[in-house]
């Protein structure tokens, strides 16, 4: 096996000035010096040490990204996204899954801080937990200490570079669509009480029925994936509420709901409108196709990527918007009026498709 000191003696150079060139130091090497070491490695065969280079360099050209759970679209759509913007950097993406799990995503932060990441993403919804926030606060704080970088997606709550989705915005227009289409009584796959992501898309769907003069809607709480979705769905069956539409606060859950239904008997939208959010990459074979709002989720995740590998001062936020993507899952009842009889009940900037 090739050595570092065999390329020095070959090249007629120090073994430092050897390591200057074929390692990344930023310590600057003269051409001629440069040229020689680097003809001398190629005869050799000489094989670059990784490690050694992230010692030179002071970090390697690692990303560490973090998301809640892989078997998500949503994350694996987020993921793909900043994978794609590191390829065009030269960079490396190392995955890491929370499982929701407050105290293992802090554990992974401190992980990639060890390994010398260039720069940390963090995906995925804060919980209202203040202690645990202080936490990752400040390991956060203690990894870009050293040099590191990080950007979320999610709230603006760690003093980083985020992408923002406008979650409370995107749900509020959801609802006045659905309004649009004769709905007047309505139900809410509301997720964890905990859990801000989905807090803020239930407030934004009961904020634009209020809006219009609606009352609030049944409100059911459960997990913030498929099988939660569809036992809140179930539950909610139970009740057998008088309503015709159901919001559920993102994609996963509303899958979880229609086959809640459908085994129940329930079809949609015959019997029950449905409507969910983020429009993940999944709905393209579901049927009936799914209203929803989608979030440009690759594009939010090249967005991170981005952020965290251009520094410019203090902490950006990017607000990404929702678009209403008006499906066959919710039926359109009536005449579709306003709920209030006027044209202005709904803001007419609203489109569908």
């Amino acid at each position: 096996m090739v050595t570092l000191e065999d390329v020095a003696r070959h090249a007629g150079v120090s073994l430092a000035t050897a390591s200057r060139v074929l390692n990344g130091s930023s310590r600057q090497v003269g051409a001629a010096l440069r040229a020689r070491v680097e003809a001398s490695a190629a005869e050799l065969g000489y094989r670059v040490d990784a490690t050694a280079q992230t010692l030179a360099r002071g970090a390697s050209n690692v990303v560490g990204l973090i998301i809640q759970d892989l078997s998500d679209a949503y994350f694996a759509t987020i993921a793909d996204g900043a994978i794609r913007a590191a390829d065009l950097h030269g960079m490396v993406v190392t995955l890491g899954t929370t499982y929701r799990d407050p105290e293992r995503e802090i554990a992974l932060v401190a992980t990639l801080a060890a390994q010398r990441a260039r720069a940390v993403l963090i995906t995925g919804s804060r919980v209202a937990d203040d202690h645990m926030l202080g936490r990752l606060r400040a390991e956060l704080d203690v990894y870009r200490s050293s040099g590191g970088r990080v950007a979320v997606i999610g709230q603006d709550l760690l003093d980083a570079d985020t992408v923002a989705p406008r979650n409370r915005e995107g749900a509020r227009e959801l609802a006045h669509a659905i309004v649009r289409r004769g709905h007047r009584r309505f139900a809410v796959l509301a997720g964890p009480v905990h859990l801000y992501t989905a807090v803020d898309r239930a407030a934004g769907f009961l904020d634009g029925l209020a809006e219009l003069g609606l009352p609030e809607p049944v409100v059911v709480h459960g997990g913030f994936d498929r099988d939660g979705g569809h036992a809140a769905a179930a539950e909610l069956l139970e009740m057998a509420p008088d309503v015709t539409c159901v919001f559920a606060v993102n994609d996963v859950m509303a899958l979880g709901a229609l086959a809640a239904f459908r085994s129940r008997g329930v079809e949609v939208p015959r019997d029950l409108s449905l409507a969910g959010f983020d429009d993940i990459p999944t709905l393209h074979d579901v049927v009936p196709a799914l209203t929803t709002v989608r979030l440009p989720l690759s594009r939010m995740g090249e967005l991170a990527l981005d952020l965290a590998l251009c520094p410019q001062g203090g902490p950006r936020v990017e607000p990404v918007a929702g678009q209403v993507m008006f499906r066959h899952s919710v039926a359109v009842l009536g005449s579709a009026a306003p709920a209030d009889g006027s044209a202005a009940a709904v803001p007419p900037s609203l489109t569908a498709s």
